[in-house]
């Protein structure tokens, strides 16, 4: 009997897999001949957030749908994040999507109207906030799972996992992925995620009995020169080790702008032959009008954190104004823009960049 669909779609980024996750994709195969898992986020970092990397949630996958990934009615694929851009995500997923169908579908003969000759849906909880995809890809149907498994959260999964004494989650994950997080555990990576969670509480301890949740305001500096940009390495947590943007926390008494200059100075040290750049000869290379603010709610793990962007461009020049790390950098280098890698950077600084310079 033919089954509902070709194809069914699933997006999620599984961090952990949960019971909630294998109720979809096991509903999505009794509808469809096969399903699609992708993979979201697959080029961050590890953050307390997005503690496994693509490989590793695609093993919890697999691990725990042996025999449909054996039988290839489950493919799984990652799906990185365009952040602050929503239309080049959408084409992101219609081109993995139509690249998978088409290669599988060929594989039973000739297809001639592409796309179109398959049957395409997507899968997922109807009423969870963390399926907004839902509504973007009209072009294909819908299968809207609901059901008391719509309630597992894998925040609270996190939570009680990256801590010293880890509780590991026996009963809202399938046994192959509590097997992982079991060896996970004894890890390097988990060793600094835990630490880095215990900042993040420590952090947000501090402001538990403000009358409201506070909002922090920063200011971000993207400084380029010849082809490359100066970033720091951050020395402390969070995002210990990780590149940045030259930025910080604005001051009372100080404007974006001024907080800005400031903060590039204290951690970069710009200077040039003549010795530490002025602050108005800095602010003569903002280009104001590229100037932008960049507020995800969930763009930093500290809380609402609002930030505004400033575009320098350096003149050019043989040699690049001379940098070393300073304040709370590690240190201080110029990168060359082709050589970035998203998984390097902290929080949302790689799409901050990647918008402002048009990477």
């Amino acid at each position: 009997m033919s089954k509902e669909f070709d194809f069914l779609v699933f997006i999620g980024r599984f961090q952990p897999l949960h019971l909630g996750h294998r109720h979809v994709v096991e509903q999505a195969l009794e509808k469809a001949e096969r399903v699609i898992v992708l993979v979201g986020s697959a080029n961050l970092g590890r953050s307390v957030r997005n503690p496994f990397t693509f490989a590793e949630r695609e093993q919890m996958i697999r691990a725990t749908f042996r025999k449909a990934v054996a039988d290839k009615r489950l493919i799984i694929r990652p799906l990185d994040d365009v952040s602050y851009n929503d239309s080049a995500w959408i084409a992101l997923v219609q081109k993995s999507v139509d690249d998978i169908v088409l290669e599988a579908g060929n594989s039973g003969g000739m297809v001639l109207h592409g796309t179109a000759d398959f049957r395409v849906g997507l899968a997922g909880f109807g009423r969870d906030s963390s399926s907004y995809y839902l509504k973007l890809f009209p072009e294909w149907g819908h299968l809207d799972i609901s059901g008391e498994y719509s309630a597992f959260t894998a925040t609270q999964i996190r939570a009680d996992l990256l801590r010293p004494a880890p509780i590991l989650p026996r009963d809202s994950c399938p046994a192959e992925v509590v097997e992982f997080l079991a060896d996970f555990r004894l890890s390097e990576p988990f060793a600094d995620l835990v630490r880095e969670a215990a900042f993040i509480s420590d952090y947000k301890a501090r402001w538990a009995s403000a009358p409201y949740a506070p909002t922090f305001v920063t200011v971000d500096a993207i400084v380029v020169q010849a082809g490359h940009v100066l970033l720091v390495r951050r020395g402390e947590q969070p995002g210990k080790g990780r590149l940045a943007l030259p930025g910080g926390f604005v001051d009372q008494q100080e404007t974006l702008r001024d907080a800005v200059i400031r903060e590039l100075r204290e951690e970069t040290h710009i200077a040039d032959q003549k010795g530490p750049i002025p602050p108005a000869m800095l602010g003569s290379f903002i280009e104001d009008a590229e100037s932008r603010v960049f507020d995800e709610p969930h763009r930093s793990s500290r809380g609402r954190t609002i930030t505004h962007a400033f575009l320098f461009r350096c003149p050019q020049r043989e040699a690049l104004f001379s940098v070393r790390g300073g304040d709370d950098a590690a240190c201080a280098a110029w990168h060359r823009l082709g050589d970035l890698k998203p998984e390097d950077f902290f929080e949302d600084h790689w799409f901050i960049l990647q918008a402002m310079v048009g990477l």
